[in-house]
């Protein structure tokens, strides 16, 4: 249950509506928009009855278990701001740049050429949780030192990922975008206290989660007070072999249907492979995609991690300019 307080209504009003719900044994969580003041209220709500409450304009019943990052909590989309880059704002964007961090020349490299082909922000990762316990894991801070001169040569925004919360306040002081990778997205600690941060947060969908259980990781974050949440679509597994994970670009109309936040896909990590990243990346665009994320390495075969699956600069050149066309029509309309 949502309950949307007056524009006028007092603090002290806010505090009674609280104290009531709480008495009821429910969990309230006060947030902020641009005008006015809600609580949402957790829990068996069958029995509230505050409409009558002075301050109170009106209650708004939610039936999904994500209720703030339901459409039926914020009707309109969320925009969230990068400096000069917006996720959701009707114009899609692209991040790209290589897997992780392997050594000052490489990210210098990836990020010049990202951005002369247009990219809008620099991805790398400086903690690479793998698979493996032998794989390549990254430069940890120093990588974050490189993206930071990669940010201040080039001007581009910074995402990479954060694996664990002890680390957070460091990575926090280098990079612009939080990414939370696939393995993660159930990492309840981890998602808290991104919450209690005021960075923007990309979270990727867990290799094995459904849409309601990806939104609901969503919900730990934003219920933590962190209203700057980005979805990512980056592939399930499922029984095919052909591709490291299937694509679900189901999940793009069905997630802005039932949620107000912002959704991207990484086509990279979707298919798995090259060469089909165009074509897919294409497709998620005519879904309704919010922007892409794309891995890219001058020199994919010599890659730390993910080398079968990035472009070369070349070929994230050619897909721009054929993905421009496109972004042009989404401005235009």
């Amino acid at each position: 249950m949502v309950i949307i307080m007056e524009k006028r209504a007092s603090e002290e009003q806010v505090r009674q509506v609280v104290a009531y719900a709480q008495g009821m044994g429910l969990k309230a969580h006060v947030l902020g928009t641009e005008d006015r003041t809600v609580i949402v209220l957790i829990g068996n709500t069958h029995q509230v009855k505050v409409s009558h409450m002075p301050g109170v304009s009106g209650v708004v019943t939610i039936p999904y278990s994500f209720k703030l990052a339901s459409r039926q909590f914020h009707s309109q989309p969320t925009m969230v701001t990068i400096g000069d880059v917006v996720v959701g704002g009707g114009k899609p964007i692209v991040i790209a740049g290589p897997c992780a961090v392997e050594n000052r020349d490489q990210i210098l490299e990836s990020a010049y050429q990202v951005k002369a082909a247009g990219a809008h922000m620099l991805r790398g990762g400086a903690f690479k949780p793998r698979s493996s316990p032998y794989s390549f894991q990254g430069l940890g801070e120093e990588g974050l030192k490189l993206l930071d001169e990669a940010r201040r040569q080039t001007g581009l925004k910074i995402v990479s990922e954060v694996v664990d919360p002890v680390n957070l306040s460091m990575i926090c002081e280098y990079v612009d975008v939080l990414q939370v990778g696939s393995r993660n997205m159930q990492n309840f600690h981890l998602l808290r206290e991104l919450g209690r941060t005021n960075k923007p947060i990309l979270l990727k969908r867990g290799m094995s989660a459904t849409i309601e259980e990806w939104l609901m990781s969503a919900e730990y974050i934003l219920s933590a007070g962190n209203s700057n949440v980005i979805l990512c679509e980056r592939g399930i597994r499922t029984f095919e072999k052909y591709t490291r994970n299937t694509l679900d670009l189901n999940a793009i109309p069905v997630v802005k249907d039932l949620s107000h936040l912002p959704v991207i896909v990484d086509p990279s990590h979707g298919v798995g492979i090259a060469r089909y990243v165009p074509a897919m990346s294409m497709a998620a665009l005519a879904a309704g995609a919010d922007g892409l994320i794309i891995e890219v390495h001058p020199r994919p075969n010599e890659a730390a991690s993910d080398g079968q699956q990035s472009l070369t600069p070349q070929e994230f050149a050619q897909l721009m300019h054929r993905l421009q066309g496109m972004m042009a029509q989404f401005t235009n309309t």
